[in-house]
């Protein structure tokens, strides 16, 4: 049996941690629309092309492929090396 486990880098946050956080992030949103600012939500995706090479070879490094749906063997055996089959496999990322 496989023992539950979270992915590397990641954490989870107990309740009175996520208490905590709720509330200091309504305190800053609170303040913020007090001011006029509006509320703002993007994709948590954006097309690999952005991200790549925006905050330099050690940050591109950083960055979560997302797997391209498809021919991805036919394409996989054109790459010449890791960096090339990443472009070839991967169209969007975690930014």
């Amino acid at each position: 049996m496989v023992k539950p486990s979270i992915p590397k880098g990641t954490r989870d946050f107990g309740p009175a941690v996520v208490r905590k956080r709720n509330y200091i992030f309504q305190t800053i949103r609170g303040v913020f629309e007090l001011y006029g600012f509006q509320p703002l939500e993007t994709p948590a995706m954006e097309n690999l092309t952005t991200l790549n090479g925006k905050y330099g070879e050690e940050g591109d490094k950083l960055i979560f492929k997302i797997l391209d749906n498809g021919d991805i063997l036919g394409r996989a055996q054109q790459a010449k090396d890791s960096r090339e089959l990443g472009y070839l496999l991967c169209e969007k990322a975690l930014k």
